[in-house]
């Protein structure tokens, strides 16, 4: 939590950052791209200001140079602590990271052995150029199959069809809002259940880590981002005669139990799975990335280096090298995974609205003998019902691993995985601990000098990000099946 101080301060510094009042993006392209002069001030006040904010101590390093991101949170995972952050609340178009709250929805919702016979009413109204898995109409497909679809391909066909599974497109959009109102998500507006631009859809580089703590908590959302590669259902074989039909063997029979031919996906989360201008980052586990017209590329990663968990979300930075938002990503880990210890937090991610209110229930309950006993001792229930910070405790601690077997609907497939150690629940509702076995390359370089012992509170101001990037300019690369200029992923 933050101190008086720290508030008192924030309050003092917000006298001297100045900035021109300009609207948040919109989502339809029209807006300014200078943050706003003011934004929200959910998880703290310093998160409220436009620009950088930062507060190193003693043989902190410094920011990386080269962030051209409009808008980004480094924030420790388990406690909920953001360690710096740059226009945190800033409203701009999400792009497929959006699908981090979609599944934080409809993941609990569905058995992953629930089977759906894909109709083509399920895949109506999907975004021209969006980024596709490869469903066919006719055919069926688990909820398993559904899920690797949408987070290793970002499929919008996958996200249709869950969709359409949950009473259509409208409830979903309508479901996943209340869950962004439950998770104090203030500054998501959802228009589209996959992220794909649509005007006045917004949400916040803090609303995107917030969605991608939420679900780190759920084991399938860890087992799905990340997720490298695996094998994806497609058509039957043709019929044969008799003597060569075949048994299906993924317990999706086809027409006279043929057998059903599969195909390979990659997760187009580069940190993860790398790309042949950049290594996998050290410690990845996740989480999703997106790329629009709109919104540029967005992108919320998940790393552990040794007992240290972060999550670092980046949004629309400028296309001046390759793979930029996953590199702008990287070096905001090495930073922060280098001022562990060296720097004081500047906000936090807020727990979700039903534990607040868990809490001051309890807080309540513990004060009621209180004052039944003429005000003897405080603390005690009240004590430890705050105990767990504001942050809602993710308690996870992931490790990274490659080469594991899983089971897809009856057939044995080689799926390669970053991915979490099996856990037991933590003390507050989150993961148990983990160990890290430190798979993948090894990390990228920009972890910054080290600033001199006793640096004052470093507050920049907002600088021009000029008029926008080119809609027409390629993403970091065109991984979906059909992409074009309005939607990659």
């Amino acid at each position: 939590m933050l101190s008086l101080t720290a508030c008192a301060a924030a309050a003092a510094l917000s006298l001297s950052v100045a900035a021109s009042p300009a609207l948040a993006d919109s989502g339809d392209g029209s807006a300014s791209p200078r943050p706003p002069a003011r934004s929200s001030a959910t998880g703290g006040a310093r998160l409220a200001l436009p620009g950088t904010q930062v507060a190193p101590g003693a043989g902190a390093p410094k920011l990386p140079k080269k962030l051209t991101a409009r808008s980004w949170v480094v924030a420790d995972a388990e406690s909920g602590e953001i360690l710096a952050a740059r226009n945190p609340h800033w409203k701009l178009a999400p792009a497929s990271t959006l699908k981090m709250l979609f599944a934080d929805t409809l993941l609990p919702k569905f058995s992953k052995d629930k089977v759906h016979q894909v109709t083509l009413k399920d895949l109506d109204g999907i975004g021209e150029g969006s980024s596709l898995v490869g469903i066919k109409e006719d055919l069926p497909y688990s909820v398993h199959d559904l899920w690797l679809g949408v987070f290793l391909r970002s499929g919008n066909d996958a996200v249709h069809v869950l969709s359409s599974m949950n009473n259509g497109v409208a409830q979903t959009v309508r479901d996943m809002q209340a869950r962004a109102h439950e998770l104090q998500a203030n500054d998501t507006h959802v228009v589209t259940p996959d992220g794909y631009d649509a005007k006045g859809q917004v949400s916040s580089a803090y609303d995107l880590t917030l969605f991608a703590r939420d679900g780190l908590k759920n084991p399938d959302f860890r087992e799905y981002c990340s997720t490298a590669e695996a094998q994806f259902p497609g058509e039957f074989a043709k019929k044969k005669k008799d003597k060569d039909k075949k048994k299906a063997t993924d317990g999706q029979a086809g027409p006279e139990q043929r057998p059903r031919e599969h195909f390979g996906i990659q997760n187009t989360n580069r940190l993860l799975t790398g790309t042949y201008d950049l290594k996998p980052y050290q410690g990845i586990a996740g989480v999703k990335n997106g790329n629009t017209t709109n919104a540029g590329a967005t992108y919320t990663a998940y790393a552990q280096r040794g007992d240290r968990k972060l999550l670092v979300t980046v949004m629309h930075p400028d296309y001046d090298e390759s793979q930029a938002v996953y590199r702008e990503a990287a070096r905001l880990l090495d930073w922060g995974f280098a001022a562990d210890g060296k720097v004081t937090p500047v906000g936090e991610l807020v727990p979700p609205r039903s534990v607040v209110a868990e809490r001051a229930k309890a807080s309540k309950e513990a004060a009621a003998p209180e004052h039944a006993a003429g005000g003897r001792g405080s603390g005690g229930a009240a004590s430890a019902a705050g105990a767990d910070s504001g942050s809602g405790g993710l308690g996870t601690a992931l490790a990274v691993t490659g080469g594991v077997l899983v089971v897809l609907a009856g057939v044995v497939f080689v799926v390669r995985r970053r991915r979490p150690l099996p856990a037991t629940p933590g003390p507050s509702g989150g993961i148990g601990t983990g160990e890290a076995s430190g798979t993948g390359a090894g990390g990228t370089a920009g972890t910054g000098e080290a600033a001199g012992a006793g640096t004052a509170t470093d507050v920049t101001g907002p600088d021009a990000t000029g008029t926008g990037r080119d809609a027409t300019r390629p993403g970091p690369d065109a991984t979906g099946p059909g992409p074009d200029a309005a939607h990659r992923d």
